[in-house]
C-alpha cells in the first residue's frame, strides 16, 4: 500500500464519490481517522532529530508565518476584491488558514526538494495552528463557523495535542530498533487510513453533484485555483532565495491539511464550507502527482 499510495489515494477520491453509501457509512470515522493519522505520521518523526533541524530558527519562522498568516490574508483580500462570498469564499479563506499537509516532506525527497525544511515547516505550522487558525478565522476574518473562537482553539489543540502525546509515548515504549522494523508497515497503515478518511470526506459530495453540479465544478475550479494559486506565488516571492526551497516551500504553502478543520469543526457550521473542504482533497491528492515533472525539469541542477 505504501508502494502504490498516490494511486490508491487517488482511485479512493473518485470511489468515494461513486459509491455514496459507504461514504455516508465511514463519515462518522473521519474526526478519530485525522486524529490516527497524526500519531502514526508523528511516531515517524524523531524530536532529537528534529531539534537537530532547527539550524535555521528565522527561516522556520518565516516560512511558517507566510503559510499560516499572509497566505490567509492575502486570499481573503482577494476573495473579498472578487466579491466571492459565501461558503465557497469561507472555506477557501479557512483552507489557506491550515497548516501544511503532512505529507510535504515525503512528497519533497520524492521529487529532489528540500525535504528537510519541508518537513520542519510542516510540523511547526501543525503545532502554531491552534493559536493562528482560530482568531484569524472568526476574529480577524469574522468567517461564520458556528463555533466559538476558545471552541475552536480547544479543538484544535486536542486533535494536534494528544496524537503528539501519544506518539512520545509509543516512541518511549517501542524503541527506535523496532520502530525503524516497523516503519514500512506504518507506513501502508498511514495509506490505508487515508483511504478510509477519502471515503468519509466525500460523504455528501455525490448528492450535491446531481444537485447542482455547477456548484460541484466551480467549488473543485476554486480549490485547485488556490492549491495551485498559493503554491505559484510562493515560488515567485521566495524564488530569489534559491529554486529548491521556492519550490518546497510553494508546495508547503499550496498543499494545506484541510482534514484538520473536518475533524474539528461543529454539525451546525454551514454543509457548503464542510464540503468545499471534502472537495479540496481532489487537488491535495493530485496535485504532487501532476506537478512532478514540472518539479523535477525545474529543480534539476544545471
Amino acid at each position: 500500500m505504501a508502494r502504490h499510495g498516490s494511486a490508491l489515494l487517488a482511485a479512493s477520491i473518485v470511489a468515494g464519490v461513486a459509491l455514496a453509501p459507504l461514504a455516508a457509512a465511514l463519515r462518522p470515522v473521519v474526526a478519530p481517522t485525522v486524529a490516527l493519522l497524526m500519531t502514526l505520521v508523528l511516531l515517524r518523526i524523531d524530536p532529537i532529530e528534529m531539534l537537530g533541524w532547527l539550524r535555521r530558527p528565522l527561516l522556520v519562522l518565516g516560512l511558517s508565518a507566510w503559510v499560516l498568516l499572509a497566505c490567509p490574508l492575502a486570499v481573503f483580500a482577494i476573495t473579498r476584491a472578487a466579491g466571492l462570498d459565501g461558503p465557497l469564499g469561507a472555506g477557501l479563506v479557512l483552507a489557506a488558514a491550515a497548516c501544511s499537509a503532512v505529507s510535504a516532506p515525503a512528497f519533497a525527497r520524492l521529487v529532489g526538494l528540500d525535504a528537510e525544511i519541508s518537513l520542519v515547516v510542516s510540523v511547526a505550522t501543525t503545532a502554531l495552528l491552534p493559536f493562528t487558525a482560530p482568531p484569524l478565522a472568526l476574529g480577524l476574518l469574522g468567517l461564520e463557523l458556528a463555533i466559538s473562537m476558545p471552541g475552536l482553539m480547544l479543538r484544535l489543540l486536542l486533535i494536534v495535542g494528544l496524537p503528539a502525546a501519544l506518539a512520545f509515548v509509543l516512541r518511549r515504549v517501542l524503541g527506535q530498533p523496532r520502530l525503524e522494523r516497523l516503519a514500512p508497515a506504518v507506513d501502508g497503515s498511514v495509506v490505508l487510513i487515508l483511504v478510509v478518511f477519502a471515503f468519509g470526506v466525500m460523504d455528501g459530495v455525490q448528492a450535491r453533484l446531481l444537485a447542482d453540479p455547477l456548484w460541484v465544478m466551480a467549488g473543485l475550479a476554486l480549490a485547485l485555483l488556490g492549491n495551485l494559486g498559493l503554491n505559484g506565488l510562493t515560488v515567485l516571492a521566495l524564488w530569489p532565495f534559491g529554486t529548491r526551497l521556492a519550490l518546497a516551500a510553494g508546495m508547503l504553502a499550496g498543499n494545506r491539511n484541510q482534514a484538520l478543520f473536518l475533524a474539528v469543526l461543529p454539525a451546525a457550521t454551514d454543509p457548503g464550507v464542510l464540503l468545499f473542504f471534502a472537495i479540496g482533497q481532489v487537488p491535495l491528492f493530485l496535485s504532487p502527482v501532476l506537478l512532478r515533472p514540472l518539479y523535477r525539469r525545474i529543480a534539476r541542477p544545471h
